[in-house]
């Protein structure tokens, strides 16, 4: 399996000749280094919840009309994409199967955010072998204790440095894919990439610096 970041949370998965597209949101796309046509090819998308740094609608529209790819995504978010002219399916916690692709659906509660009420909001786990928390450090995802490779938000208004570790090092899988970085310039991106990798070696964890717009990691 092919993981692809397109900068902050945007994660295309490809397995077996089949592309599924996580979270093409705002950030993904501010500076012109990602585009819709970039997805052109894409099978399905999932939308984890409805916040615009995981969901630009504008852009999504063009990556449905150019891609014909089905939308899974919940209830919440569903009812915004209706009312924009775009259809759905909907996802339950539970298994689901989305082409090659096995998928365990936890329903999480997304991190505190100042002001802001909280959207309904799933994890994924993704062929038994990678956890997506997307904004949640909730404990029920400790059971992933072990995991080959977890997404890890990195940065964001709900946490801190030492949280973003100290729930690495709870899950303490074998690789870390660093997300929810998009709006930090690269000097200070390289600097937190550097911390996170020098503690998480510590623990024998390899971090990988996600920075650029493309990057790619192969697993098995």
């Amino acid at each position: 399996m092919k993981i692809t970041k397109y900068i902050h949370s945007c994660l295309l998965f490809e397995k077996d000749g089949f592309k599924l597209l996580f979270d093409p949101g705002k950030f993904s796309f501010a500076e012109g280094l990602v585009t819709p046509e970039m997805f052109a090819e894409i099978d399905a998308v999932i939308i984890t919840h409805n916040h615009p740094d995981h969901l630009d609608m504008e852009n999504l529209k063009k990556i449905i009309e150019l891609s014909k790819a089905t939308i899974y995504t919940n209830a919440e978010v569903s009812k915004e994409l209706f009312a924009n002219g775009l259809e759905s399916i909907l996802v339950e916690e539970g298994e689901m199967i989305i082409g090659p692709f096995s998928l365990n659906i936890i329903n999480v509660v997304h991190e505190p955010i100042l002001d802001s009420p909280l959207p309904d909001m799933q994890a994924y786990v993704i062929d038994g072998t990678i956890l997506n928390p997307v904004d949640s450090f909730e404990q029920k995802l400790y059971a992933y204790e072990g995991i080959n490779l977890l997404i890890l938000p990195i940065m964001a208004p709900f946490t801190t440095e030492l949280k973003v570790a100290e729930f690495g090092d709870k899950i303490h899988p074998k690789h870390i894919l660093p997300v929810h970085d998009g709006y930090a310039k690269d000097f200070f991106l390289k600097q937190r990439y550097e911390n996170y990798a020098k503690h998480f070696k510590k623990r024998n964890i390899e971090f990988y610096a996600a920075g650029e717009a493309g990057f790619s990691v192969e697993i098995d």
